[in-house]
């Protein structure tokens, strides 16, 4: 496979956040939000303070092993499993369990963490990748779906489960009949030498009686099985039942860990940042399952409340004695419940998760007096050759599709006239500015002043010489419908609904075209091996 790329400063990518491209690029500036800077350094020092209960880590490892087991992992992964059992460190990512795997960062954070796991063990620390599947989630509406570009556009599959009860979690809605017409479809439309092969592992995960976790588990593991990711699944009682002292904890440093936290906010915003969690004067760090819905647990005048159950910390406590899988831990207490279960020496996370970090540093350091390592995960655009040429036609970049649908289709309709009438705008363009030019030197004599309103003059006869040339352009494809056609191509294939084709386009149409060296190869391009160290920590665009 033949890639080129460039890399892209996420400073010009729309809607990233101040946070995420100070942590990425002048790190001093928030550096109090994080144990570590996000470097092998950083990673390695994070590395030499992990410290794990070994009976914890002997049952986490058990548990690892029956879950990958059931998903059919690799071997790869039960050789990283015994590693992680005899004292290795954990590089960990994690997502939620989008259908069909979700969104293709899914795949790159599993790539970035097989890579900083792969160097950490280089350095002489053995290192596994672990991905955390986030099945405790109740979000449906963000999982149920999965978006392709197919020979017809682009494609929403969309999964509506046959039982479902609002507010569950997503771990335990079984998919039911109706994935399987929505399977055969997605199959059907993939092509490419390895199409066969990502059907069939589409088929084999995603069945009736699977639930969305257990689809994506399955998945996931043939997808990534070069890699040895070892695929961890929360869902598990026993999990909670390790897990169950910080729940305790967590409950009784509500209050002061809820103050910390808005103070926390409060700081981000003093220092032009901004809070990604919103944190009130009710919240606690925990959720609790409640007639089988997942419920925020809030706290008002001492007493705590779920959905329309009220409860004494008393019985909170009792509770998580006698049944610690009712509770889940919320977006910032997942990450230190992670980390009590697992040797992790850092988290890959994507812009999201590193801005969240800030505020999760409070918690860390409140109940388990330690943040891990955090790095953010490889980020791509990828560019299929036909499309590639589409940029090239209507000499288009990457860049160009940041500032909308309406400037793209502009300088679509310039490039796009028929071959001998643009070469006539072009010689006549010249012609223009080589004649007001002979003017300059005659009215520099006349008068200097003169030579602001020649160079006004130029302006405005060569944008009515651009505007013209573009009705033309447009008049084109009012008779053709080619433009139409090429620009819904290429803001569906590189930058659909407006943002990072990665976080909205699944992997699996690539997978089918390139097969598993494409996985390869994305990991070494994102290495400094690959690309160029100025590259690193960028926006990689990679033509196909």
């Amino acid at each position: 496979m033949t890639i080129q790329s460039h890399c892209v400063s996420f400073r010009e990518i729309p809607q990233t956040t101040k946070i995420f491209s100070s942590f990425l690029e002048d790190f001093s500036k928030v550096a109090r939000y994080y144990s570590y800077p996000p470097t092998l350094d950083g990673l390695k020092q994070s590395a030499a303070s992990v410290a794990l209960d070994p009976e914890s880590r002997r049952t986490v490892a058990d548990v690892l092993r029956a879950q990958n087991k059931s998903f059919g992992s690799s071997d790869a992964a039960f050789k990283n499993l015994d590693r992680l059992a005899n004292g290795a460190v954990a590089v960990v990512t994690g997502q939620q369990v989008g259908l069909f795997g979700g969104p293709a960062y899914s795949i790159y954070k599993a790539i970035t963490a097989a890579r900083f796991a792969a160097e950490l063990t280089r350095q002489g620390i053995d290192a596994v990748p672990v991905f955390w599947l986030a099945t405790e989630d109740h979000d449906l509406d963000e999982i149920d779906h999965a978006s392709w570009v197919t020979s017809k556009g682009l494609h929403e599959y969309k999964l509506v489960p046959e039982k479902h009860a609002e507010g569950s979690r997503v771990g335990e809605i079984v998919l039911g009949s109706k994935i399987q017409a929505i399977v055969s479809e997605a199959a059907y439309s993939l092509e490419g030498p390895d199409s066969d092969a990502v059907a069939h592992a589409l088929r084999e995960s995603y069945t009736a009686q699977d639930t969305f976790g257990s689809a994506f588990g399955k998945l996931m593991a043939r997808l990534l099985a070069n890699l040895g990711v070892i695929l961890f699944d929360p869902l598990e009682p026993q999990l909670h039942r390790v897990a169950a002292k910080i729940y305790h904890r967590a409950l009784d440093e509500s209050g002061a860990l809820r103050d910390a936290l808005i103070e926390r906010s409060k700081e981000l915003e003093r220092g032009g940042f901004h809070a990604q969690v919103m944190v009130s004067r009710e919240s606690t760090l925990l959720f609790y399952n409640v007639d089988g819905r997942r419920e925020p647990l809030r706290e008002r005048n001492g007493k705590y409340f779920a959905g329309k159950s009220s409860f004494t910390l008393e019985d909170l406590h009792a509770a998580i004695d006698r049944d610690p899988e009712g509770f889940t831990p919320n977006v910032l207490l997942r990450p230190v419940v992670q980390d009590v279960l697992l040797p992790t020496a850092a988290y890959v996370g994507g812009p999201a998760e590193i801005a969240y970090m800030a505020q999760a540093e409070i918690v860390y350091k409140k109940l388990v007096g330690r943040m891990p390592c955090m790095l953010p995960r490889d980020s791509f655009t990828l560019i299929e050759p036909a499309v590639a040429r589409l940029l090239t036609k209507y000499d288009l970049s990457f860049e160009d599709l940041f500032a909308g649908r309406q400037a793209v289709r502009t300088k679509m309709e310039q490039s796009s006239l028929p071959r001998a009438l643009a070469k006539k705008f072009e010689t006549n363009e010249k012609a223009l500015q080589k004649l007001l030019a002979a003017y300059k030197d005659p009215l520099k004599k006349v008068d200097k002043t003169l030579l602001g309103a020649l160079e006004s003059a130029e302006k405005k006869m060569l944008y009515q010489f651009t505007k013209l040339k573009g009705k033309a352009g447009r008049a084109e494809n009012f008779r053709t419908g080619v433009l139409d056609r090429h620009e819904r191509i290429i803001l569906d294939a590189i930058y659909p609904h407006k943002g990072l084709q990665e976080r909205t386009l699944g992997a699996l149409p690539w997978l089918g075209l390139y097969g598993g060296e494409l996985l390869e190869n994305l990991e070494t391009y994102a290495g400094e091996s690959g690309a160029t160290a100025a590259c690193s920590r960028q926006h990689l665009v990679v033509v196909l």
